[in-house]
């Protein structure tokens, strides 16, 4: 049995089990399953009991983890639940007591309602992509700064957080380094949210320079190029308040500091004080700035320590228009955000910058210390990490596994979504599309989500689809009480106001059961006003063949 076989056959045993499920609950207690019941059914597979082990491991092939904070109520209530069980299962009570408090994100992730529906494929693929750029050799690690000469050459680690916060790791993704110049990116965006854009960009310049990170050259308005290059980014320090906004991007994960590469820094910083001097002299400082006190915080600001784990969670915020995904916190603004994106995809890989842009075509910011923060905007944010660069100051696996991504998917700022079919594309879910429509359909009308319908109206569905009982949208919606559903369907969508299912029920016999009164009242307007017209078009009908005749 084929991959694609084993998908459509889950699907359609998923969607037996919880129809048949609410059937049962429909005709026995004359009401339908809550979304915790739903949610059981679907990770039970018809078992009575789901073991806890068996709950965490779906969860993260969905790409959650166990520690994200927002599963933080769902998981102290599975510790305190297994104490109570013997055999380390759940029963249905006690699953809808675990997950009721986080119950709108885990049905999102169980639905494949995440922007990677199938993460398991795709996290598959990353590490496929991985092992390939291990394979590279060459480059040589940094050694002008002596701390940066202490990290292995074989040390390489991928990490990546989507915008809703799937994680996905691989290789040596805890082990800390300096963010270098990858803060750069970050530090302005916080520069840019504190006080906007018209004032940082008073002193600082938006084009690329064309030169070396470290030159000593302004452009011809006598401020720095951009805040990607030294020059740009030790002005850039002069206006941040930093370390909160850090913890903050990363979702509170891990974010520390290199006394030791710091002092290196400083020790070995001459290009960096020379620059700075240049600076003083060409008044680019706000006024009152103490010149060493800033190169010193910008010294410091490079001697930040992340792991590619934390540092991925700062990319997917960027990512996310300046939520962190992992906390629904907002720490940037979407202007900020998108001024950062911008200078990154232009100006963000030191001298390869234009050939990244041409054959990446991502925003990204490059380090010494051999990160790599990568952006896929709206998807996710990804860190690679190896300390072997090129020529040019780049991780040399890093750029590989950028360069190998985009082959592979259509992430490419210029990639065609609709037509560019040779390229995977991880935001579309594969599988059987009947069945999953299916079930998507009546899941929105379940729950009453008229916006979902809209959409699946607009994208040409059937939304007279039915399941294996027959049962239309209009049946669910209709024993759901869901008027405003009941009424875009007639009204919007035209749709049969009076199908039947197997059993020979009606929307409107739903509706009397349940009690919905204004429910039967619609049903009951349109139905009468449907009779009519339809009498009303034959009668036409009859008269125009009388004419022919």
């Amino acid at each position: 049995m084929t991959r694609a076989v084993r998908v459509v056959c889950h699907e359609v045993l998923v969607v037996f089990v919880v129809l048949q499920s609410l059937n049962l609950k429909r005709r026995k207690a004359g009401i339908l399953p809550s979304l915790e019941d739903l949610l059981f059914y679907t990770i039970a597979e018809g078992q009575e009991k789901i073991p806890a082990h068996k709950f965490t491991t779906a969860l993260k092939a969905t790409g959650l983890r166990t520690g994200d904070p927002r599963l933080k109520e769902c998981m102290e209530m599975l510790k305190v639940t297994l104490k109570t069980t013997s055999d380390g299962a759940l029963d249905r009570h006690l699953f809808k007591k675990c997950v009721q408090s986080n119950i709108v994100l885990l049905t999102q992730a169980f639905r494949k309602k995440f922007v990677i529906p199938d993460f398991q494929s795709f996290s598959a693929h990353i590490d496929e992509l991985y092992e390939n750029a291990k394979n590279m050799s060459g480059g040589q690690v940094a050694d002008y700064i002596p701390q940066l000469a202490r990290f292995s050459p074989d040390l390489w680690a991928v990490a990546l957080c989507t915008v809703d916060g799937q994680r996905h790791t691989v290789g040596d993704t805890k082990v800390p380094f300096c963010l270098q110049s990858c803060v750069k990116p970050l530090k302005y965006a916080i520069a840019v949210h504190d006080h906007g854009t018209e004032y940082v960009h008073r002193f600082i310049g938006k084009e690329p320079s064309g030169l070396r990170f470290n030159k000593l050259f302004l452009n011809e308005d006598d401020k720095p190029h951009n805040p990607m290059v030294n020059a740009g980014a030790i002005v850039c320090t002069s206006l941040i308040k930093v370390m909160n906004f850090m913890n903050k991007l990363a979702g509170n994960e891990y974010v520390g500091f290199s006394n030791a590469t710091f002092q290196s820094e400083r020790e070995s910083g001459d290009r960096n004080f020379a620059i700075g001097y240049y600076l003083k002299e060409k008044k680019c400082f706000p006024e009152g700035t103490d010149m060493t006190s800033i190169l010193d915080f910008y010294f410091q600001l490079c001697s930040i320590e992340v792991t590619c784990e934390s540092a991925s969670v700062m990319a997917a915020t960027l990512a996310n228009g300046g939520f962190c995904p992992i906390t629904g916190e907002r720490v940037l603004s979407p202007e900020s955000v998108r001024n950062t994106l911008s200078l990154m995809h232009s100006c963000g890989m030191y001298d390869f910058s234009g050939q990244f842009a041409f054959h990446v075509g991502l925003p990204a910011k490059s380090g010494v210390a051999g990160g790599i923060l990568l952006v896929v905007p709206n998807v996710m944010g990804i860190m690679c990490w190896s300390p072997p660069l090129d020529k040019l100051g780049n991780s040399v696996r890093g750029i590989q596994f950028c360069t190998d991504l985009v082959s592979l998917c259509n992430f490419h700022n210029y990639d065609n979504l609709r037509h560019f079919a040779k390229k995977l594309d991880p935001r579309r879910e594969g599988g059987d599309q009947r069945v999953k429509s299916v079930i998507n359909l009546l899941f929105a009308a379940y729950t009453g989500d008229v916006s979902a319908l809209r959409r699946f109206a607009l994208s040409s569905m059937d939304m007279e689809q039915r399941d294996y009982d027959s049962r239309t949208a209009l049946h669910v919606a209709a024993a759901e009480g869901h008027a405003e559903v009941v009424r875009f369907l007639l009204e919007a969508c035209k749709v049969n106001p009076v199908p039947k299912d197997r059993w020979g029920n009606t929307p409107m016999d739903e509706a009397v059961h349940f009690g919905h009164h204004d429910v039967v009242t619609i049903l009951r307007d349109y139905h009468n006003q449907y009779t009519h017209q339809e009498g009303s078009t034959a009668k036409k009908n009859e008269e125009n063949l009388d004419g022919m005749l």
